[in-house]
């Protein structure tokens, strides 16, 4: 009941909002992050003992249960859902926004799919909640958005619904040739794919990781995801960025690799190559990019891409390491977009040409970018540096072919991003003073919300251990 709990509270408060005007609306949102995080923090510390499970009939007639499980990756998401959503809220990121009650009601909506996309062992459920996480983003995007937002909401939308339902097809078909009563759940599923002939399960596999591909997005399916994080309000470009693009990377490791093994074996060097390329081209059009929305979506599809080249290398360090790098990246790009919608908000322009000396009027400000970003770049004894050694570890000893040179072209990913990271804190930070329409440092929700994110940077790369416990014996588990 624990883990019905994660969901129905965003789900119920989400509805709530609607009928709510005014600033009540995100007291609302915000006492329903709280409760939500207080869950997931529960769940999480649970799983220190033993996975939780929760199963109900749901639709007997199509062999489908509404199962749920929370095992240490699933809780380690819900637990970063929750920050990332309660930090969101804290923040006080669009405080002018228009009918605050439907917007945080699909903020909420939102969050509840993303819950049940982490929680469910059912397939039905799982493609049910993938759904219900997208559809209140399209109309939050397409409703809050900037002026080009009616085209980068119908192109984020034709790609992620093909996507979707090649995805159904996949699962669909696999529940056909499942023998147990329950064909949808995980484990029919994991038995019925991993027995059909390698040549079907070659196809299978693109049925499924198109969908997933998308959602991280890797190259050559990330062309949606630029405009949209840059079109979008900052809210649900955190969203976009620290939750949803792991729900692909989540669904590889749950939905895919266990699911067509075949498949993966044959494919796995295809997509290492794909995601290496994604690395450097990302890496080196955020160079060049002087709105600081446009170079850090940029740089999100060159971390993502580490973590989905890594995925297909079959090592269980590297596994490990990208559960813990899931959950930095997710806190991490949190803090960064907070710091973008800080300066947007004083100077009114993302623009890096027209910024400059945000350390000589707003130090507390200038403070809290440097140690984002230097996390962003995984500097040592901050949040990213364990994950993207395991990352590199994993890179270097599981791929089987090629794995020196795989691993150096990846690399030149950590060079160019120090080199575009190090370039926006340059020319935000320090040189000339630019004019401030909003003469003040950081305010009181502010500093609330950029102190969890520096406070778990800096945990986090002092003592790891807890997230690599939480996460111990799941990666071996998907490995096999």
């Amino acid at each position: 009941m624990i883990l019905l709990l994660l969901i129905l509270i965003p789900l119920i408060t989400g509805a709530m909002s609607f009928a709510v005007k005014g600033e009540g609306a995100k007291a609302l949102a915000l006492i329903s992050s709280i409760l939500t995080l207080a869950v997931s923090a529960y769940v999480s510390a649970a799983n220190f003992s033993a996975p939780i499970t929760y199963n109900h009939e749901w639709i007997p007639v199509l062999g489908t249960q509404f199962s749920l499980l929370a095992d240490g990756m699933s809780s380690m998401l819900c637990l970063l859902t929750g920050i990332v959503v309660m930090v969101v809220m804290i923040a006080g990121v669009n405080k002018s926004v228009e009918n605050p009650g439907a917007f945080y009601g699909f903020l909420l909506l939102s969050q509840a799919g993303l819950m049940g996309v982490f929680l469910a062992s059912d397939a039905l459920v799982f493609y049910m909640f993938w759904e219900l996480a997208l559809i209140p983003v399209y109309f939050l995007c397409s409703t809050w958005g900037g002026e080009k937002r009616i085209a980068v909401t119908f192109k984020f939308f034709i790609y992620t619904f093909v996507g979707s339902l090649m995805m159904l097809a996949g699962l669909i078909y696999l529940s056909t040739q499942s023998q147990g009563m329950s064909s949808y759940s995980w484990s029919d599923i994991v038995r019925a794919g991993s027995s059909l002939p390698p040549q079907t399960q070659q196809w299978v596999f693109w049925l499924m990781f198109i969908a997933f591909a998308i959602k991280m997005p890797i190259f050559p399916f990330h062309t949606w995801q630029p405009d949209t994080y840059e079109q979008s309000p900052t809210p649900v470009t955190i969203i976009l960025s620290a939750l949803m693009v792991k729900m692909g990377l989540y669904a590889v490791l749950r939905w895919l690799l266990p699911v067509v093994p075949a498949g993966v074996a044959y494919w796995s060097d295809t997509v290492v190559v794909l995601s290496v390329i994604g690395i450097v081209y990302a890496s080196c059009i955020a160079i060049v990019q002087t709105d600081m929305k446009r170079l850090i979506a940029y740089s999100s599809i060159a971390h993502m891409g580490l973590m989905s080249a890594v995925a297909f290398s079959h090592s269980s360090v590297g596994m490990h390491g990208i559960m813990v790098q899931m959950f930095n990246h997710g806190i991490t790009i949190t803090g960064m977009w907070l710091m973008v919608s800080m300066v947007e908000n004083r100077w009114g322009t993302r623009d890096m040409t027209k910024l400059g000396g945000m350390a000589s009027v707003a130090p507390n400000m200038a403070i809290a970018l440097v140690i984002i970003s230097l996390a962003s770049i995984a500097l040592p004894l901050t949040n990213g540096f364990i994950g993207e050694f395991m990352l590199f570890n994993g890179l270097f000893s599981g791929t089987e072919s090629n794995h020196v040179t795989v691993m150096v072209v990846a690399g030149l990913g950590v060079i160019l991003g120090a080199v575009y990271t190090l370039n926006m804190i340059q020319k935000t930070a320090y040189g000339a003073t630019a004019k401030m329409l909003i003469t003040k440092d950081i305010s009181v929700n502010e500093f609330v919300g950029v102190a969890i994110i520096i406070i778990l940077i800096i945990f986090l790369g002092v003592y790891p251990k807890p997230l690599l416990d939480l996460t111990s014996g799941i990666a071996a588990m998907i490995v096999k």
